[in-house]
């Protein structure tokens, strides 16, 4: 059960909207996604990431717009004639069935004789690393392995394309963790177009070649994981994706200034009406000693400070009320050498760390 990219599909989505009433679940999307790509739609509850999901799997038709599969129009085609693999958040498995009876659901609606049936079977249990596993029961599997046979079920039968709609969300954390990088490791290997759904930040960052950030019923924006944590389009973006500061900046003269302090820039500053300074908590640092020269500097007041074991978080604010959080990593001496609450200490932001986006995203 290997694939190669060159047969997988790409799909194309025109101008697409789908409407509840007066509520827009999908407001004129597009969207090209690449033959063999893993591409993740991202967002809050509500956004429209699903719906979209539902419309590329054939169980919701849109008000309007176009959706192709490589030069074939889809909408109008049944989901069972669309050659989708799906796995489903509840797995939906069949609990009467055994786990080979599961994973051959899909070969008996296509009438596949028994003989290849069973060595499919078998190959994708493989696959998913459950070899062997075909006489058990549903209810005699953990968590993790019925989510290996509802994904063994979605590619017994090849398909082109794969569809994942939050597969990891009932597993605790240390499992989903690892299945993120087993899921990875086997769309490498079959290589089929897949489009996985996710409300979890750092499962897409972890997994995906592209990710779309959806909110509204609108793309937001779509980049490589990188791209979208390092040069976000927006607030909304920037908020959703890792954790960030937002601190007002003036425009003066070619320049920008917080506070009436100049800032030194390694970046152009974005064409917006609104701009807002991105700090990442990870990237701003306690200055212990005089600042060195080249650096963008912010006095703070501690509020709070969070021990997290290998790493601490210092909350501060400024004079003009603004908040900036770091983060720092926990090393010997580290801990009882950090500032108390009500200290003043100054903060370090390197001109390459220095993000302006446009704060009128939402």
């Amino acid at each position: 059960m290997t694939q190669t990219k060159n047969d997988a599909l790409p799909i194309s989505v025109r101008n697409v909207t789908k409407t509840y009433g007066k509520v827009f679940a999908l407001n004129d999307v597009s969207l090209e996604i690449k033959s063999g790509e893993f591409l993740t739609l991202l967002g809050p509850s509500g956004s429209g990431k699903t719906t979209l999901l539902m419309v590329l799997a054939g169980f919701t038709r849109p008000d309007c717009g176009s959706l192709k599969f490589g030069a074939h129009e889809m909408i109008r085609t049944a989901p069972h004639l669309r050659d989708v693999g799906m796995v489903f958040q509840n797995y939906a498995l069949f609990p009467h069935m055994s786990v080979a009876g599961n994973v051959g659901y899909p070969l008996r609606l296509r009438n596949v004789p028994k003989a290849e049936r069973a060595e499919r079977i078998e190959r994708a249990l493989e696959t998913v690393q459950l070899g062997g596993y075909g006489a058990r029961s549903i209810d005699q599997l953990s968590g993790g392995q019925r989510q290996r046979v509802a994904l063994a079920r979605s590619i017994v039968f090849e398909p082109r394309i794969l569809l994942m709609d939050e597969p990891l969300s009932a597993l605790d954390k240390k499992l989903r963790d690892r299945m993120q990088i087993e899921l990875r490791h086997l769309h490498d290997k079959l290589g089929m177009t897949t489009v996985y759904v996710t409300h979890d930040q750092r499962e897409a960052l972890t997994m995906s070649d592209r990710i779309a950030v959806v909110n509204h019923g609108r793309i937001m924006q779509l980049a490589t994981p990188q791209a979208l944590y390092e040069s976000p389009a927006n607030r909304f973006v920037a908020d959703f994706i890792g954790d960030s500061s937002f601190l007002p900046v003036e425009r003066h003269a070619g320049t920008v200034a917080h506070a009436g302090q100049t800032l030194m820039l390694a970046h152009p500053i974005p064409e917006t009406a609104e701009l807002l300074l991105m700090i990442r908590p990870e990237r701003i640092r306690l200055l212990r000693d005089t600042p060195p020269p080249h650096i963008n500097c912010f006095k703070v007041c501690v509020t709070e400070l969070v021990y997290q074991g290998d790493s601490f978080l210092l909350y501060g604010k400024t004079g003009q009320g603004a908040e900036i959080a770091m983060r720092g990593a926990v090393r010997d001496g580290t801990v009882s050498a950090l500032p108390k609450l009500g200290d003043w200490v100054t903060l370090g932001l390197d001109p390459a760390d220095t993000v302006l986006i446009d704060g009128t995203g939402v």
